[in-house]
């Protein structure tokens, strides 16, 4: 199997665009392709997924350990004929300006995949070949294997670049020159792309998209420098950090539709190794809860997009308030978190209008024109939750545009929260066995949490059998 990974110096370059333009050609040319991507990102697996037709994994070296990484990357290759992997941000752009850990180019180092670097060329010519040369020796255990110029303005524009780029004593080819072209963007909202489920890439998009890749990158000399995926490196299954089962399965229910589709990929898989049976459910379109579960998981995603939906849903709020009610462990992060309080304040028009929501947690949530929050965070339990007992440490990040009021003190905190070394106090609200919090939490940082909530989730259904059967 091949790897590479699609880097840019910079956001903004068209990293996503052309990740999806070769996905597409590989894919119309027989080829299995394994995605993924590159820091804690949602919304570009989605669509890579769409493309691809299986899911795509997120690989983040700050939240998850190298060894884990390894092991996730094998897993999900299993079977492909080339692993395809979006960078994020700038290649070197990672946890702080002293480290590259959580970058691109520090999952490049681990996974041993060549660098093929996006540039975008506006307004620039020989120039660009002092960038190249820069990205392709800062760091020599980061392989710069080849160039894909972006929104190049004429065929004189790219022989420019193209005799910049051969002045250089480097390995780094030329793969591609693609001009501008407006029809190939993607709309976007305030956390980034509209997500696949919004605005399924159509298939006029599509066989554009693939056109132009065809016609402007040598596709056969960007197979010859994919670097052969170096399975001597993987850890085998057997030896990889996970979790096992730890008694029947269980089945939880996993919220997942168009306002709940923020999830990391490697969360379920973790939770099917420790026995979960994963039943998806809308609450968007379903009425009822699936039946025989054990615990929900509610996801993040954009639920202040679809208020008015979830609102008028009471048929499927009343269940997951009573199963709340009940005791039954109930997991949510972001989005999930704000399906959970009172209801959202939606400002859309100018026109302030009030979406009613479930009500477990005491608070409103407010949506700001502005970011509230961005970043990687660690996270300690201070208690006895769901996921762990006291001193279980993990890692995630945080991202959205809404705030909400102040948490009365009677609702229990079991979370504290770090950010980059600061301290950021107590988070992870609790009601019965309900935790929820703004952080996604990535299992892999610590696979025991996934087996915690497994447990949780059996411990409460085995409970209720023994209920009934009295």
């Amino acid at each position: 199997m091949k790897s590479i990974i699609i880097a840019a110096p910079h956001s903004g370059s068209g990293k996503t665009t052309i990740t999806l333009g070769l996905m597409e050609c590989f894919k119309r040319r027989g080829l299995r392709i394994a995605p993924f991507k590159v820091g804690p990102d949602f919304i570009d697996p989605g669509y890579h997924r769409l493309v691809c037709g299986r899911p795509s994994i997120n690989l983040d070296g700050w939240i998850c350990s190298p060894e884990f990484v390894r092991e996730t990357f094998a897993y999900h290759s299993e079977g492909a004929d080339i692993a395809v992997i979006e960078g994020v941000m700038g290649l070197f752009d990672g946890i702080s300006g002293m480290s590259d850990q959580g970058s691109t180019a520090h999952i490049a180092r681990i996974t041993g995949s060549p660098v093929i670097l996006v540039v975008d060329a506006r307004s620039q010519a020989r120039s660009a070949a002092a960038l190249i040369k820069g990205f392709a020796e800062f760091d020599p255990r980061v392989r710069v294997a080849g160039v894909i110029f972006n929104n190049v303005a004429s065929e004189g524009h790219a022989r420019l670049l193209r005799e910049a780029l051969e002045t250089l004593d480097t390995d780094t080819r030329a793969l591609g020159f693609i001009p501008k072209d407006e029809r190939l963007h993607i709309p976007s909202r305030h956390l980034g792309l509209l997500t696949a489920g919004e605005n399924p890439l159509s298939g006029e998009f599509l066989d554009h998209l693939a056109e132009v890749i065809k016609d402007h990158v040598d596709l056969g000399l960007l197979w010859s420098t994919g670097g052969l995926c170096p399975t001597d490196q993987l850890l085998p299954f057997d030896e990889a950090p996970g979790v096992t089962m730890g008694g029947e399965p269980v089945r939880i229910a996993v919220a997942r539709d168009e306002a709940f589709s923020f999830v990391y990929e490697d969360n379920l898989r973790l939770l099917r190794d420790a026995g979960a049976d994963l039943v998806p459910f809308s609450p968007l379109r379903d009425e009822r809860l699936p039946g025989d579960i054990g615990g929900i998981y509610l996801p993040g995603g954009y639920p202040e997009v679809f208020a008015d939906t979830l609102e008028d849903n009471r048929a499927i709020k009343g269940e997951i308030r009573n199963a709340v009610e009940a005791g039954m462990p109930v997991y949510a992060e972001c989005g999930g978190f704000i399906y959970l309080t009172e209801g959202v304040v939606d400002t859309k028009n100018e026109m302030e209008s009030f979406h009613e929501l479930l009500g477990i947690f005491p608070v409103t949530t407010r949506m700001r024109t502005r970011r509230k929050a961005l970043g990687y965070r660690e996270v300690k339990l201070t208690h006895d939750a769901l996921l762990g007992p006291p001193g279980t440490i993990a890692r995630g990040h945080e991202f959205h545009y809404s705030e909400m009021g102040e948490m009365p003190s009677t609702v229990k905190r079991l979370y504290h929260v770090h950010k980059s070394g600061v301290d950021l106090g107590a988070e992870g609200y609790s009601y019965k066995s309900c935790l929820a919090s703004y952080v996604h939490l990535h299992f892999g940082s610590s696979p025991g949490m996934a087996r915690s909530f497994v447990d949780n989730c059996r411990k409460y259904r085995t409970e209720n059998l023994k209920l009934d059967a009295d």
